[in-house]
C-alpha cells in the first residue's frame, strides 16, 4: 500500500512540472509583442494563477485516489502515509485568496501606471492601493469571522438503555438489535423532538475558503451559466457565417477602405480620451467612452480577421484558405461537443441537484464506470467537465462584455494579449476555480465522497452561518440553469443572424 501512496506522490509532482510548462507555452505564445522582455512581475503572476487554477481543479481526483489508498489496507498506519489533502486543499486556497485580492490587483495596477512615472513612483501608487485593499479586507473579514464564523450542525439526541452481555449473537429480521423482542434499535426509534443544533466556530482558513466561494459562486453563476450556452452555440454560429467563397478584388479595396475610415475615427478617439487623461478630467463619462472604445477595437480587429480570411494573399493563398476551411469545420466539431457536454452538464444538475430525491446519480456512475474500465479514464473525464466551466466562465465573461459597456473587456488572442488583460482572466479563472470545485464536489458528491473535499466544501460550508441557506435552497444551481436556458432563447432568437456594420463611431458627449 505504502507503494501505492509513493506512486501517486510521484504522479502529483510530474502532472504539477506539466501544469507549470504548458501555461509557461500559454504566456509565451499569447503575450502581445509589446510585452515581449519586459513584465516580468505579471508574467510570473500569470504563470502562477494558472497553475494554481490548474492544480486545483486535479486535486479533486487526486483527493478520490487518495481515499482510496488505504481502502484495502492489512495494517492500521496505512492512511497515515497518504497525502495530507485537507492541508493541501486549505494552502491552496489561501494562496488562491490572496492571489486573487492582493498580488494579481497589485501587478494590473503597477503594469497599468503612468509609464512617463518612475518604476518606484509606479510602485508605490500600486502598493498604497493594496494596502488599502488589505486593511478594508482584514477588518471586514475580522468583524464577519467573529460575529459570523460558526457552523451549526443538525445532530439528533440518541440514548438507550444497557444490556447484560449476551452469550451467543442471533439476529434476524425479527430481533435485530441486543434485547428481547427488539425488532428496532434505539437509534431508529428516536423521536423528532430529539434532533438539535450543535454549534462550533470554524477555523479561520476554513472561513476564508468559505467567503472567496460565495463571492466566485456569484461570479460563477452570471458568467458560467452564460457561457455554458454560448460558448458551444458561438462555435456553432461561427461555422454558419463562415465565409462560403473568396471575394474579388474590388470588394477586397471597398471593405479595406470602410475598415480604414473607422481606424481613423478610433484612433482620433483614443488619442482625445488619453489627452483627458492627462489633464486629470477622469469621469464617468470618459470612462464610458474608454470602455465603447475598447467594444469598438475588439469588433474592428474581428472585422479585419474576417476581411483577411475571405480574401487570402500571397504565394499560398490557396492554402491558406484550404486551412481557413478546415478551421471552421474544427469549429463545428468542437461546438457539437461542447453541446453534448454542456447539456449534459445542465441535465446532471437537474437530475442529481435540484430534484430531491435524485431521479438518478447520472455523471458519478459515468466516471465510475470509466474507472472500472481503466483507472485514469473517470479522472480524465472528471478533469474535462471542470475545465469546461471554467472555459464556459471565461466565454460568458466575453459575451456579457460585449452587450453591457460597463463591464470591461479582456479577450485573450493568440500572439496578442496585453498582460492587464491576462491578470484579469487569470483573476477571475482562479476566483471561479473555488467555486468550480466546490460546484464539482456537490454535483459528483457520489464520486467524490468521504474526501477531504467534501469536508471542506460539503459539510462545513452548507453549514456556516449566514451562508448555508444559499446552499440549502440551491440559489447558485437555479441561477445558472435559468441563465443558462435564456442564452439558448437568445441564440435560437438572435444569434444565427448575421452582424451588422455598426457605422461611424463618436464619443458620447
Amino acid at each position: 500500500m505504502g507503494d501505492f501512496n509513493l506512486a501517486l506522490l510521484i504522479v502529483a509532482i510530474v502532472v504539477c512540472v506539466i501544469v507549470f510548462i504548458f501555461n509557461l507555452y500559454l504566456l509565451v505564445n499569447y503575450q502581445h509583442p509589446d510585452d515581449a522582455n519586459q513584465a516580468y512581475l505579471p508574467k510570473c503572476v500569470v504563470v502562477l494563477g494558472l497553475s494554481i487554477a490548474a492544480i486545483s481543479i486535479l486535486m479533486l481526483p487526486a483527493d478520490v485516489a487518495n481515499r482510496q489508498a488505504c481502502r484495502h489496507a492489512i495494517y492500521n498506519g496505512a492512511c497515515n502515509l497518504t497525502l495530507p489533502m485537507k492541508e493541501l486543499w486549505l494552502a491552496v486556497y489561501i494562496v488562491d485568496a490572496i492571489l486573487v485580492f492582493f498580488v494579481i490587483p497589485f501587478a494590473m495596477f503597477y503594469y497599468e501606471g503612468d509609464q512617463d512615472k518612475t518604476m518606484w513612483k509606479r510602485m508605490k501608487s500600486s502598493l498604497l492601493w493594496v494596502i488599502s485593499t488589505a486593511v478594508v479586507c482584514a477588518l471586514l473579514l475580522g468583524i464577519l469571522y467573529g460575529l459570523l464564523g460558526k457552523v451549526d450542525f443538525t445532530v439528533r439526541h440518541l440514548s438507550s438503555s444497557t444490556q447484560a452481555f449476551p452469550s451467543s449473537w442471533d439476529f434476524s429480521n425479527s430481533q435485530q438489535c441486543v434485547g428481547t423482542g427488539a425488532k428496532q434499535c434505539s437509534a431508529y426509534s428516536a423521536n423528532a423532538s430529539s434532533e438539535t443544533t450543535w454549534t462550533m466556530r470554524t477555523t479561520f482558513p476554513e472561513y476564508v475558503v468559505a467567503l472567496a466561494t460565495i463571492v466566485g459562486s456569484v461570479l460563477f453563476t452570471i458568467f458560467g451559466g452564460v457561457g455554458i450556452a454560448c460558448l458551444p452555440l458561438g462555435l456553432i454560429t461561427s461555422f454558419i457565417r463562415r465565409p462560403k467563397a473568396v471575394i474579388t478584388r474590388s470588394q477586397y479595396i471597398k471593405e479595406a477602405t470602410e475598415l480604414a475610415k473607422k481606424a481613423r475615427d478610433l484612433k482620433k478617439a483614443a488619442d482625445a480620451l488619453h489627452q483627458e487623461e492627462r489633464s486629470g478630467s477622469k469621469g464617468r463619462k470618459w470612462r464610458k467612452n474608454v470602455k465603447s472604445v475598447e467594444k469598438e477595437l475588439l469588433l474592428l480587429e474581428e472585422d479585419v480577421k474576417a476581411l483577411e480570411e475571405m480574401y487570402p494573399q500571397g504565394e499560398q493563398a490557396e492554402a491558406t484558405w484550404a486551412f481557413t476551411i478546415l478551421g471552421y469545420l474544427a469549429k463545428l466539431v468542437l461546438g457539437v461537443l461542447g453541446l453534448i457536454v454542456s447539456v449534459a452538464w445542465i441535465a446532471h444538475i437537474v437530475i442529481y441537484l435540484l430534484i430531491d430525491p435524485p431521479l438518478s446519480s447520472f455523471l458519478n456512475e459515468v466516471f465510475i464506470k470509466l474507472d472500472d474500465i481503466w483507472g485514469l479514464l473517470g479522472t480524465v473525464a472528471f478533469a474535462v467537465f471542470c475545465f469546461y466551466l471554467l472555459v464556459s466562465v471565461i466565454a460568458g465573461a466575453m459575451m456579457i462584455g460585449l452587450k453591457l459597456v460597463f463591464i470591461t473587456i479582456h479577450p485573450m488572442k493568440w500572439g496578442a494579449t496585453l498582460m492587464n488583460s491576462f491578470l484579469f482572466n487569470v483573476g477571475l479563472i482562479l476566483l471561479c476555480s473555488i467555486s468550480v470545485i466546490q460546484f464539482c464536489a456537490t454535483a459528483f458528491a457520489y464520486y467524490a465522497q468521504a474526501t477531504a473535499a467534501q469536508e471542506i466544501f460539503g459539510h462545513t460550508l452548507q453549514s456556516l452561518r449566514g451562508i448555508k441557506y444559499l446552499y440549502k435552497y440551491n440559489v447558485f444551481q437555479i441561477g445558472f440553469i435559468i441563465l443558462a436556458g435564456l442564452t439558448f432563447v437568445y441564440y435560437a432568437a438572435f444569434g444565427w443572424r448575421r452582424k451588422k456594420p455598426s457605422g461611424r463611431f463618436q464619443l458620447s458627449t
